[in-house]
């Protein structure tokens, strides 16, 4: 009988996972592999039948209380075989007694829910078009300290994530913008490359007029290009953005935790970071 086997992913293991996921049409950035790697290096973890890879997830440790779950794929050719629970477990493992969160699609939540998560809310990926003017009053990010932007970030997410961001910030191919006011930082904004067009993410911001305002400074940057923006459903303001600027529901997915919600200011959250690693 073949001999299946999960170890630690190196860096370059990732390309496997991000080719898989792109076969199965999911829309990811094309330059994030190394944010991701950079999260949590030891949180990485492929499957391997005979020496050969057939399966990857991730469980990313943010800290010593928060985790994420992502990149869940078995090749196609070997699903509903019983590899694909194997790997699942090896990144729950990881995260041990973390208060652990997941994008899912809707179709799993049972699967999800009999493995100790339960559903926080929707986010749903609205798909629309760039291009209009460039608004004033926009600062580049690589201008702003970066500990503004980390404690600022901080506020939107479960836990601090340093070893994610500075890579993160400085993909090939996008545009991060901030909003200062009295030189506090009241929202900030990235847009990056996708497989498919541009991603708006995260967008967090004080209100909503920062939001729109960083909004259209970041999809000015990329015209005639299609944008999709990551959107908490249970900021209804997030939503109506989306809609004031003609975008359509593209896919959605289950936020789900095994803990609590985290407790961070989801009315200031317009769009997500990321489906992979939260």
């Amino acid at each position: 009988m073949a001999e299946f086997s999960i170890r630690p992913m190196k860096r370059a293991d990732l390309d496997h996972a991000f080719t898989w996921s792109i076969r199965e049409g999911w829309n990811i950035g094309v330059y994030d592999h190394d944010g991701f790697y950079a999260a949590d290096p030891a949180g990485f973890f492929l499957g391997e039948l005979d020496g050969e890879p057939i399966g990857s997830v991730c469980g990313v440790a943010y800290g010593d209380s928060f985790g994420f779950i992502g990149i869940y794929i078995v090749r196609s050719e070997f699903r509903g075989q019983g590899y694909g629970l194997p790997l699942f477990q090896a990144a729950m493992a990881h995260l041990g007694d973390r208060n652990v969160g997941l994008d899912g699609v809707l179709a799993q939540q049972e699967n999800y829910r009999r493995s100790g998560f339960r559903l926080a809310y929707r986010n749903i990926r609205y798909q629309g078009l760039g291009g209009g003017e460039i608004p004033t009053g926009c600062t580049p990010l690589e201008e702003i300290p970066f500990p503004l932007v980390e404690a600022y970030d901080r506020r939107h997410f479960p836990a601090p994530r340093t070893r994610f961001l500075e890579p993160w910030l400085r993909q090939p191919d996008s545009v991060a913008l901030g909003v200062l006011r009295n030189g506090e930082l009241t929202g900030y904004g990235r847009i990056r490359r996708f497989v498919n067009g541009y991603s708006i993410a995260p967008l967090f911001a004080d209100d909503p007029e920062t939001a729109d305002l960083l909004f259209r400074a970041l999809r000015a940057q990329r015209p005639d290009q299609t944008v999709f923006l990551d959107v908490p459903e249970i900021n209804p303001q997030a939503g109506a953005l989306a809609a004031r600027y003609g975008m359509r529901l593209a896919f959605e997915t289950a936020r789900m935790y095994t803990g609590p919600d985290p407790d961070i200011l989801l009315a200031q959250i317009y769009g997500i970071t990321s489906f992979e690693l939260g």
